[in-house]
């Protein structure tokens, strides 16, 4: 792709000849994804170059996300690799926002964005330790270490709580899942 961005606009019009690859856990892809997008997980995006190279090789390939920063993560990852992608500016929240379609699976529950279950296991995390600091004042160091791992995660524009979260099982590909999803890029 010439270009290493999409507008919403311009992904919608070129849809069709797109591979769209959703870099969100699988409960996120659940929730709502862009028609005919193969769910990837940002974590599982080294495991799937092979396929990614091929399908890049066919055509243009769309990173997504929920708001555009993991994709452009992995479009990062994947132009390292020599594989050219673009990103969804918005992710798939300015997707939704401007009435475009969004695909669910039949039958799966909508599981809470990533973003979502970070700030609230982070506010969890920063109230227990405030709330346990008054009896014990050890215990405001967990809040300290929740906001010490905020203000790296700003910094890095990583986030090692959203790596933890992914690994819990509703954030989990099923193998045959991730399996299926390669073998179709691939094929």
């Amino acid at each position: 792709m010439a270009s290493t961005t999409l507008t919403v606009d311009q992904a919608n019009a070129r849809l069709h000849e797109l591979t769209v690859i959703d870099v969100r856990t699988p409960g996120e892809y659940a929730s709502g994804h862009l028609p005919g997008a193969h769910n990837v997980p940002l974590d599982r995006l080294d495991a799937a170059l092979p396929a990614l190279k091929t399908a890049a090789g066919r055509g243009d390939l769309l990173m997504v996300c929920a708001s555009g920063a993991r994709s452009a993560q992995a479009c990062r990852r994947l132009a390292d690799q020599g594989v050219t992608a673009a990103t969804l500016t918005g992710g798939t929240t300015a997707w939704a926002q401007l009435g475009h379609d969004i695909h669910r699976p039949a039958g799966t529950r909508t599981a809470w964005a990533m973003d979502r279950q970070v700030r609230l296991a982070a506010g969890s995390l920063v109230l227990a330790g405030l709330i346990a600091g008054r009896r014990w004042n050890a215990a405001r160091r967990l809040s300290a270490g929740v906001a010490g791992g905020l203000v790296l995660s700003a910094l890095t524009d990583t986030c090692g709580m959203a790596r933890l979260l992914g690994k819990l099982p509703y954030n989990q590909p099923r193998a045959t899942d991730l399996d299926g999803t390669l073998a179709a890029l691939a094929g």
